[in-house]
Protein backbone atom coordinates (compact mmCIF):
# COMPACT_ATOMS: atom_id res chain seq x y z
CA UNK A 1 0.00 0.00 0.00
CA UNK A 2 1.46 3.44 -1.14
CA UNK A 3 2.21 6.32 1.23
CA UNK A 4 0.07 9.77 1.58
CA UNK A 5 1.84 11.18 4.76
CA UNK A 6 5.23 10.50 6.20
CA UNK A 7 6.93 12.38 9.53
CA UNK A 8 10.87 12.05 9.39
CA UNK A 9 12.49 12.54 12.34
CA UNK A 10 9.76 15.28 13.03
CA UNK A 11 10.79 17.72 15.82
CA UNK A 12 8.89 20.46 17.75
CA UNK A 13 10.99 23.06 20.58
CA UNK A 14 9.14 25.78 22.12
CA UNK A 15 12.03 27.47 23.90
CA UNK A 16 13.55 24.97 26.16
CA UNK A 17 10.95 22.82 25.90
CA UNK A 18 10.59 19.63 23.48
CA UNK A 19 7.03 19.28 22.83
CA UNK A 20 7.71 16.36 19.72
CA UNK A 21 11.08 14.44 19.83
CA UNK A 22 12.33 12.93 16.86
CA UNK A 23 9.16 11.56 15.50
CA UNK A 24 8.41 9.47 12.76
CA UNK A 25 5.80 7.53 10.95
CA UNK A 26 3.82 6.85 7.89
CA UNK A 27 -0.24 6.65 6.84
CA UNK A 28 -1.21 4.81 4.39
CA UNK A 29 -2.87 6.05 1.22
CA UNK A 30 -6.86 4.93 1.29
CA UNK A 31 -5.81 3.57 5.26
CA UNK A 32 -7.08 4.75 8.92
CA UNK A 33 -3.92 5.40 11.09
CA UNK A 34 -4.79 6.52 14.85
CA UNK A 35 -2.10 8.67 17.20
CA UNK A 36 -2.80 7.46 21.07
CA UNK A 37 -0.70 8.62 23.70
CA UNK A 38 -1.54 10.13 27.37
CA UNK A 39 -2.08 14.20 27.60
CA UNK A 40 0.97 16.44 26.98
CA UNK A 41 2.15 13.18 25.02
CA UNK A 42 2.65 15.65 21.50
CA UNK A 43 -0.37 14.53 19.64
CA UNK A 44 -1.95 17.41 18.75
CA UNK A 45 1.55 19.15 18.24
CA UNK A 46 1.73 16.94 15.26
CA UNK A 47 -1.17 17.78 13.82
CA UNK A 48 -0.65 21.70 13.81
CA UNK A 49 2.93 20.87 12.45
CA UNK A 50 1.17 18.84 9.52
CA UNK A 51 -1.21 21.53 8.62
CA UNK A 52 1.33 24.51 9.15
CA UNK A 53 0.03 25.96 12.37
CA UNK A 54 3.17 25.31 13.53
CA UNK A 55 6.45 25.78 12.47
CA UNK A 56 8.84 22.63 12.44
CA UNK A 57 12.09 22.26 14.13
CA UNK A 58 13.54 20.04 12.94
CA UNK A 59 12.51 16.68 10.47
CA UNK A 60 9.96 16.70 7.42
CA UNK A 61 6.54 16.31 6.64
CA UNK A 62 6.01 14.90 3.40
CA UNK A 63 2.16 14.33 1.92
CA UNK A 64 2.54 12.01 -1.14
CA UNK A 65 6.34 12.72 -1.74
CA UNK A 66 6.64 16.11 -1.17
CA UNK A 67 7.92 17.86 1.46
CA UNK A 68 5.36 20.29 3.06
CA UNK A 69 7.08 21.80 6.00
CA UNK A 70 7.11 25.84 6.72
CA UNK A 71 3.84 25.57 4.28
CA UNK A 72 1.43 28.20 4.91
CA UNK A 73 -1.92 26.88 6.09
CA UNK A 74 -4.10 27.63 3.76
CA UNK A 75 -1.78 25.92 0.93
CA UNK A 76 -1.79 22.93 2.94
CA UNK A 77 -5.25 22.82 2.73
CA UNK A 78 -5.51 23.40 -0.80
CA UNK A 79 -3.00 20.33 -1.09
CA UNK A 80 -6.07 18.01 0.00
CA UNK A 81 -5.41 18.12 4.15
CA UNK A 82 -8.41 19.22 6.32
CA UNK A 83 -9.17 18.60 10.42
CA UNK A 84 -11.16 18.76 13.04
CA UNK A 85 -10.13 20.45 16.15
CA UNK A 86 -10.51 18.86 19.65
CA UNK A 87 -12.08 22.17 20.66
CA UNK A 88 -15.32 21.93 18.63
CA UNK A 89 -14.80 24.79 15.97
CA UNK A 90 -17.90 26.28 13.97
CA UNK A 91 -19.37 29.15 12.89
CA UNK A 92 -22.18 28.86 15.71
CA UNK A 93 -24.47 31.96 14.71
CA UNK A 94 -24.92 30.24 11.30
CA UNK A 95 -26.86 27.47 10.71
CA UNK A 96 -25.46 24.14 9.77
CA UNK A 97 -26.56 24.73 6.44
CA UNK A 98 -24.48 28.19 5.87
CA UNK A 99 -21.65 26.51 7.92
CA UNK A 100 -21.26 23.61 5.06
CA UNK A 101 -22.09 26.40 2.09
CA UNK A 102 -19.15 28.65 3.75
CA UNK A 103 -16.53 25.43 3.41
CA UNK A 104 -18.15 24.90 -0.19
CA UNK A 105 -17.07 28.38 -1.48
CA UNK A 106 -13.39 27.33 -1.36
CA UNK A 107 -13.97 25.44 -4.29
CA UNK A 108 -15.52 28.55 -5.74
CA UNK A 109 -13.99 29.97 -9.22
CA UNK A 110 -15.79 32.57 -10.21
CA UNK A 111 -14.15 36.21 -9.82
CA UNK A 112 -15.44 39.14 -7.92
CA UNK A 113 -16.95 41.32 -10.47
CA UNK A 114 -18.94 38.15 -11.84
CA UNK A 115 -20.27 38.00 -8.15
CA UNK A 116 -20.85 41.47 -7.90
CA UNK A 117 -22.80 41.60 -11.44
CA UNK A 118 -24.26 38.00 -10.75
CA UNK A 119 -23.09 36.95 -14.07
CA UNK A 120 -24.00 33.54 -15.47
CA UNK A 121 -20.99 31.70 -14.17
CA UNK A 122 -21.62 33.19 -10.54
CA UNK A 123 -25.51 31.25 -10.65
CA UNK A 124 -24.00 28.15 -12.13
CA UNK A 125 -21.64 27.17 -9.56
CA UNK A 126 -23.66 28.67 -6.52
CA UNK A 127 -26.57 26.13 -7.58
CA UNK A 128 -23.76 23.50 -7.69
CA UNK A 129 -22.26 24.42 -4.10
CA UNK A 130 -26.29 24.50 -2.79
CA UNK A 131 -26.38 20.78 -4.09
CA UNK A 132 -22.95 19.89 -2.75
CA UNK A 133 -23.54 21.33 0.66
CA UNK A 134 -27.22 19.61 0.71
CA UNK A 135 -25.84 16.60 -0.34
CA UNK A 136 -23.03 16.43 2.57
CA UNK A 137 -25.66 17.13 4.69
CA UNK A 138 -28.15 14.06 3.71
CA UNK A 139 -24.81 11.48 3.60
CA UNK A 140 -23.99 12.68 7.32
CA UNK A 141 -27.58 12.33 8.70
CA UNK A 142 -27.87 16.16 9.07
CA UNK A 143 -30.63 17.26 6.25
CA UNK A 144 -33.59 17.27 8.72
CA UNK A 145 -31.20 20.10 11.10
CA UNK A 146 -30.01 21.95 8.43
CA UNK A 147 -31.86 25.14 9.39
CA UNK A 148 -31.15 24.86 13.04
CA UNK A 149 -28.46 27.42 14.60
CA UNK A 150 -25.03 25.45 14.97
CA UNK A 151 -25.09 26.23 18.35
CA UNK A 152 -28.43 24.89 19.44
CA UNK A 153 -27.22 21.09 18.27
CA UNK A 154 -26.92 18.19 20.68
CA UNK A 155 -23.28 17.98 21.38
CA UNK A 156 -22.67 14.76 19.07
CA UNK A 157 -24.32 16.16 15.96
CA UNK A 158 -22.14 19.28 16.68
CA UNK A 159 -18.88 16.82 16.06
CA UNK A 160 -20.55 15.46 13.12
CA UNK A 161 -21.02 18.88 11.54
CA UNK A 162 -17.72 19.75 12.11
CA UNK A 163 -16.58 16.76 10.24
CA UNK A 164 -19.09 17.43 7.23
CA UNK A 165 -17.68 20.90 7.38
CA UNK A 166 -14.19 19.50 7.06
CA UNK A 167 -15.44 16.97 4.11
CA UNK A 168 -16.82 19.83 1.83
CA UNK A 169 -13.08 21.03 1.71
CA UNK A 170 -12.36 18.15 -0.65
CA UNK A 171 -9.79 16.29 1.96
CA UNK A 172 -7.20 13.67 0.59
CA UNK A 173 -5.95 13.41 4.05
CA UNK A 174 -8.38 13.56 7.25
CA UNK A 175 -7.18 14.85 10.53
CA UNK A 176 -9.49 13.53 13.29
CA UNK A 177 -8.45 15.36 16.94
CA UNK A 178 -10.77 13.32 19.15
CA UNK A 179 -13.87 13.41 17.09
CA UNK A 180 -15.27 11.09 19.90
CA UNK A 181 -14.85 13.83 22.68
CA UNK A 182 -17.47 14.16 25.41
CA UNK A 183 -19.59 11.37 23.62
CA UNK A 184 -21.28 8.48 25.12
CA UNK A 185 -20.86 4.90 24.24
CA UNK A 186 -24.28 4.90 21.63
CA UNK A 187 -22.43 8.37 19.63
CA UNK A 188 -18.81 7.05 20.08
CA UNK A 189 -19.86 3.38 18.26
CA UNK A 190 -21.70 5.51 15.56
CA UNK A 191 -19.11 7.38 15.04
CA UNK A 192 -16.71 4.78 14.31
CA UNK A 193 -19.15 3.46 11.95
CA UNK A 194 -19.14 7.28 10.56
CA UNK A 195 -14.99 6.86 9.76
CA UNK A 196 -15.42 3.72 8.23
CA UNK A 197 -18.38 5.34 5.74
CA UNK A 198 -16.79 8.14 4.80
CA UNK A 199 -13.28 6.62 4.14
CA UNK A 200 -14.94 4.28 1.78
CA UNK A 201 -17.75 6.70 0.29
CA UNK A 202 -15.11 9.85 0.08
CA UNK A 203 -11.89 7.69 -0.55
CA UNK A 204 -9.93 9.46 2.10
CA UNK A 205 -7.00 8.38 4.18
CA UNK A 206 -7.95 9.08 7.84
CA UNK A 207 -5.29 10.24 10.99
CA UNK A 208 -7.37 10.05 14.26
CA UNK A 209 -6.26 11.29 17.74
CA UNK A 210 -8.65 9.94 20.56
CA UNK A 211 -8.52 8.38 24.12
CA UNK A 212 -11.87 6.52 23.34
CA UNK A 213 -10.12 2.65 23.09
CA UNK A 214 -12.59 1.16 21.69
CA UNK A 215 -12.55 3.67 18.56
CA UNK A 216 -9.24 3.43 18.21
CA UNK A 217 -8.64 -0.62 18.19
CA UNK A 218 -12.21 -0.78 16.66
CA UNK A 219 -11.84 1.61 13.12
CA UNK A 220 -8.04 2.15 13.04
CA UNK A 221 -5.77 -0.59 11.01
CA UNK A 222 -2.36 1.37 12.48
CA UNK A 223 -1.79 2.65 15.08
CA UNK A 224 1.39 5.33 16.66
CA UNK A 225 1.73 5.65 20.06
CA UNK A 226 3.71 8.63 21.68
CA UNK A 227 4.78 9.46 25.64
CA UNK A 228 6.09 12.37 26.65
CA UNK A 229 6.92 13.76 22.80
CA UNK A 230 8.55 10.58 21.55
CA UNK A 231 7.48 7.42 20.23
CA UNK A 232 6.61 4.31 22.21
CA UNK A 233 5.19 2.37 19.85
CA UNK A 234 4.01 1.69 16.47
CA UNK A 235 1.88 -1.40 15.05
CA UNK A 236 -1.07 -2.77 14.40
CA UNK A 237 -4.12 -2.71 17.11
CA UNK A 238 -3.21 -6.10 18.36
CA UNK A 239 0.70 -5.48 18.58
CA UNK A 240 -0.33 -2.08 20.15
CA UNK A 241 -2.64 -3.62 22.47
CA UNK A 242 0.03 -6.40 23.87
CA UNK A 243 3.29 -4.42 23.72
CA UNK A 244 4.54 -4.26 26.73
CA UNK A 245 5.61 -0.55 27.16
CA UNK A 246 2.23 0.41 25.54
CA UNK A 247 0.55 -1.73 28.58
CA UNK A 248 2.85 0.05 31.25
CA UNK A 249 2.80 3.66 29.99
CA UNK A 250 -1.20 3.19 30.19
CA UNK A 251 -2.02 0.56 32.66
CA UNK A 252 0.94 0.70 34.98
CA UNK A 253 3.61 -2.02 35.71
CA UNK A 254 3.29 -5.17 37.47
CA UNK A 255 4.80 -4.15 40.55
CA UNK A 256 2.70 -0.69 40.45
CA UNK A 257 -0.44 -2.94 40.20
CA UNK A 258 0.26 -4.51 43.01
CA UNK A 259 1.45 -1.90 45.47
CA UNK A 260 -2.27 -0.40 44.70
Amino acid sequence: MSTILELKGLTKQFGGLTAVNDVSFKVAEGGISGLIGPNGAGKTTIFNLITGVYKVTKGAIEFRGTPIQGTEPYLIADKGITRTFQNIRLFKNMTVFENVLTACHTSARYGLLESIFRMPRYWKQEKELNEKARGLLEIMGLQDRMDITANNLPYGLQRRLEITRALALDPKLLLLDEPAAGMNPDETEQLMRLIGEIRKMFKLSVLVIEHHMDLIMGVCEHIHVLSFGCTLADGTPDEIANDPKVVEAYLGSDEEKKSC
